[in-house]
């Protein structure tokens, strides 16, 4: 039986589905367009960010389902869903790290909703899944704000 809290949690979890569909997509496009004095360190950390979610994005979906939910998916749902501003090539590296910035802060809030959300339905596998998350998002965030120091 679903509780009104338990009822939120598939719906939040669906979101940082399509927030990390969202950021992948467009940290794979950073990966393929950078250009620069710094290319060789940013696509390397792309692609090993971009790497990382695509075995996330599978991890949260079947969350979903676990929870007897259906995951959400399609290229305008995850967007549409996700509302993450998209950007387009050409840009400078600090334009492509400052707009994956905004992308993961925006994926960081929405999966520390999903963790209050686990928490009120007294799931800690779902918590603990956005633990997780949290966890490499604010590395990846760190990360990326140390570039901009440069």
């Amino acid at each position: 039986m679903n509780t009104p809290s338990s009822e939120k949690l598939p719906a939040a979890l669906n979101l940082v589905l399509a927030d990390s569909y969202a950021v992948m997509s467009l940290t794979h496009l950073a990966h393929w367009n950078v250009e620069g004095a710094g290319f060789f360190a940013l696509h390397t950390a792309f692609q090993t960010q971009y790497e990382e979610l695509f075995v996330a994005i599978d991890e949260i979906a079947e969350r979903v389902r676990a929870l007897d939910a259906y995951a959400v998916g399609g290229l305008a749902a995850f967007a549409k869903l996700a509302g993450i501003e998209e950007f387009t090539a050409p840009l400078s590296q600090e334009s492509y790290v400052s707009a994956l910035i905004a992308a993961n802060e925006k994926l960081l809030k929405d999966a520390a909703v999903a963790r209050d959300a686990a928490g009120e339905a007294n799931d800690p596998e779902s918590q603990d899944l956005m633990i997780s998350r949290i966890t490499l998002h604010q590395k990846t965030l760190w990360m990326l704000r140390s570039f901009l120091k440069a």
